[in-house]
């Protein structure tokens, strides 16, 4: 059997870079040779998360547009109008990290899966995915009732899952240098490297390679 390569991908869910390098996330699970570990930092949430005023949002908007075009994925006007324009809730990702985490420790095949279903709920549909109320409804349109219900009412273990996979994020980004997200790891042990956050966005053949061959 072909010993798989260790891939740690650090990201947010509310990063836009993170929802634009989805489709590369998504090829580079499905690669036999690379083993895919999800890592949410939880980089705003806390006390990374902040108000959504204008200025931000405005901020955010240009940004996503630039991801847009280099991607080809929707940033919608629901997404503009209903989330980016609402100045009643903080610009705070700990609820949705919170889900992922949710699902990493009782379903962990299907991170992804739900990942993918909350950006889209956040970028395409406009819906609010820093309200644990929507994030339930996310979850349960995809079969998982009972990572729903536990993340509306959690428990000690998956607030404890919570703050050890978020601190062991962080910790690998301030050893690695990486100065945001998303951020790729490669290797494991005394043999991690960081790879350029560039790389999510270029040619995906020259990607795999660069990671098999680490």
């Amino acid at each position: 059997m072909t010993k798989q390569t260790r891939i740690t991908y650090l990201f947010d869910p509310l990063c836009g870079w993170c929802y634009g390098a989805s489709a590369t996330l998504e090829t580079l699970i499905r690669e036999p040779d690379l083993g895919v570990e999800l890592a949410p930092t939880g980089l705003f949430a806390g006390t990374g998360a902040r108000p959504m005023d204008a200025g931000f949002a405005d901020y955010a908007w240009s940004n996503d547009q630039r991801i847009a075009r280099l991607t080809g994925l929707p940033f919608s006007d629901a997404y503009r109008h209903k989330v980016l324009a609402d100045r009643t809730r903080l610009f705070d990702s700990g609820p949705a990290t919170l889900a992922v985490i949710a699902v990493a420790i009782t379903a962990p095949e299907r991170v992804f899966e739900a990942l993918k279903a909350i950006q889209h709920a956040r970028y395409v549909e406009g819906r609010d995915i820093t309200d644990v109320t929507v994030l339930a409804q996310v979850l349960r349109s995809l079969d998982m009732p009972e990572i729903a219900d536990r993340l509306e009412t959690p428990d000690e273990a998956v607030m404890a899952a919570y703050r050890s996979r978020v601190e062991t994020a962080r910790g690998e980004m301030r050893r690695l240098g990486a100065e945001g997200v998303p951020a790729i790891i490669v290797g494991a042990g005394d043999r991690r490297r960081l790879v350029r956050a560039s790389a999510l966005f270029g040619s995906m053949d020259m990607l795999v390679a660069e990671l098999k061959a680490a």
